[in-house]
C-alpha cells in the first residue's frame, strides 16, 4: 500500500505516473470512477487505474483485502486526501485496508519545493490511529505541495 501526499494539482498525476515508469514499480492506483469513462477508460485501466465509486464504496476495502490475499505481490497507490482541494481530513480507507491486509504503508511524495519525488519510508501500522498519524505527519512535515494552501490536514474525520 502506497499513499501519495500532498495532492493539490492535476500535475501530481503526471509527475507521479512518470515516477512510476522511471522506478519500474508495477503500481496500480485508485481514482474516482468519473475519470474512467470513454474514450480514456481502457487507457487508464491499462495504466494501472482502479475506479472507485466514492459515494458507494461499501465493500471496496473488503474486495481490495481479497486482492492482497490472492496475489503474491501487489503495489497499490492512492491519495488519501481524496481530492485536490483543501479538506480538514484524509479518507481513512488506506488505513483500514493496510491494517486488514496486514501490509506496510509506503509514504510517497512529490515535493515541489525541492523538486523531488520519492518513496523512501514504509510504516507498519500499529493500529493506534493517533500514534500512526503522528508518524505520518512527521514524515510529510517538510514536503511542499504545488499549491500549499490546498494540502489537506493529516487527520481522519471524527
Amino acid at each position: 500500500m502506497v499513499i501519495v501526499y500532498p495532492h493539490t494539482s492535476n500535475w501530481d498525476f503526471v509527475v507521479g505516473y512518470l515516477a512510476k515508469i522511471a522506478s519500474g514499480l508495477p503500481l496500480r492506483w485508485i481514482g474516482k470512477h468519473s475519470l474512467f469513462r470513454w474514450p480514456v477508460d481502457g487507457l487508464l485501466r491499462r495504466m494501472g487505474g482502479i475506479p472507485v465509486h466514492r459515494g458507494a464504496s461499501a465493500g471496496f476495502i473488503d474486495r481490495l483485502v481479497e486482492e492482497f490475499e490472492r496475489r503474491p505481490r501487489i503495489w497499490l497507490a492512492l491519495a488519501p486526501e481524496g481530492t485536490r482541494s483543501h479538506t480538514d481530513h484524509w479518507k481513512s480507507g488506506f488505513y483500514r485496508l493496510a491494517l486488514a491486509a496486514r501490509v506496510p504503508v509506503g509514504l510517497a511524495f512529490i515535493d515541489y519545493r525541492t523538486r523531488l519525488v520519492g518513496l523512501t519510508t514504509y510504516l507498519v501500522l500499529t493500529g493506534t490511529e493517533e500514534e500512526d498519524l503522528d508518524r505520518i505527519r512527521a514524515f510529510y512535515r517538510d514536503k511542499v505541495a504545488k499549491f500549499p494552501g490546498q494540502a489537506s490536514d493529516i487527520r481522519f474525520r471524527r
